[in-house]
């Protein structure tokens, strides 16, 4: 982008944007199977509660690690280990049913990290966003999960965006078209988009028969439309930040995916949708 510094380097080049590569959908779906039934395994074991929290603390030391790789080349570690620290500790105090001290640990956190990378030459306010960036979703997911009947609210998070992900993928593969955000992401079509929303809305309207989660399926369809939406702005957002630090993808831990940042984008978006759905309902204001 024209007069924009904020990558490793002024003058490198864009990564080239990939086709859509069916060649690879039998390691995509090999990775599904193995991460997904782990993943809600984790969600759904109600005692011990710790597999939950050990989930979500991996993910963030992974997270923060792509983080740091991704924005600061001259010393990722300290950087990473710094949005790891802030961002856990922000995590562990929401776990424990201290969220206004997580939030308040959250924004200490980011000026934290800001220190850090100043200190080591990097930019502070990518390190600052990055604690931002990973921690509000992982408190919000946190929070939703230790909701009542928060099993199912986070097993219809899960759905909904791994839905829309599908979804757009496999109809903007088959039908093409023109393209929902070239600048960014030139891959993404307007089929993908209204694919991927519709399967989000299928996946919360079928969700809606689960025990105790309590929504019709109008309420679930609706919740499933704006998480899904969620989604794919999380899914953008992430497209324009790799854009913007010249990188092609955030690591390489997932086979088929990409790293791990690539993978969880839109869900880190959806979870604040899904956990506002949640505090709505949780009120009274919809049924």
């Amino acid at each position: 982008m024209s007069g924009d510094t904020a990558g490793p380097s002024p003058t490198m080049s864009l990564p080239q944007a990939r086709g859509f590569n069916w060649s690879n959908l039998g390691v995509r779906v090999a990775s599904a199977v193995v991460l997904i039934p782990a993943v809600l395994a984790a969600v759904w074991v109600e005692e011990p509660k710790w597999p939950f929290l050990m989930l979500i603390a991996v993910a963030v030391a992974l997270l923060a690690i792509e983080w740091g790789a991704m924005t600061a080349p001259t010393a990722p570690r300290r950087v990473s280990t710094a949005v790891t620290v802030a961002a856990l500790a922000a995590v562990f105090l929401a776990y424990l049913d201290h969220t206004t001290l997580a939030w308040a640990a959250m924004v200490l956190g980011a000026v934290a990290a800001a220190l850090v990378a100043r200190g080591v030459a990097e930019r502070p306010m990518n390190a600052a966003f990055g604690v931002i960036y990973i921690a509000i979703p992982c408190v919000c997911l946190v929070w939703l999960r230790e909701m009542p009947r928060g099993r199912e609210w986070t097993v219809l998070l899960f759905a909904v965006a791994w839905a829309a992900d599908i979804g757009a993928y496999a109809i903007g593969s088959l039908l093409k078209g023109p393209k929902l955000w070239p600048r960014f992401s030139p891959n993404k079509t307007w089929a993908g988009f209204v694919g991927g929303l519709a399967a989000a809305m299928g996946a919360g309207a079928g969700l809606s028969f689960l025990p105790r989660i309590d929504l019709t399926v109008g309420t679930a369809a609706m919740i499933g439309l704006v998480a899904g939406l969620a989604t794919m702005a999380g899914d953008l957002w992430e497209s324009m930040l790799k854009r913007r630090f010249g990188v092609k993808d955030s690591g390489d831990l997932i086979p088929g995916h990409g790293g791990l940042l690539d993978r969880v984008d839109g869900l880190m978006f959806a979870v604040v949708v899904m956990a506002l759905a949640r505090l709505i309902t949780h009120w009274g204001w919809a049924h």
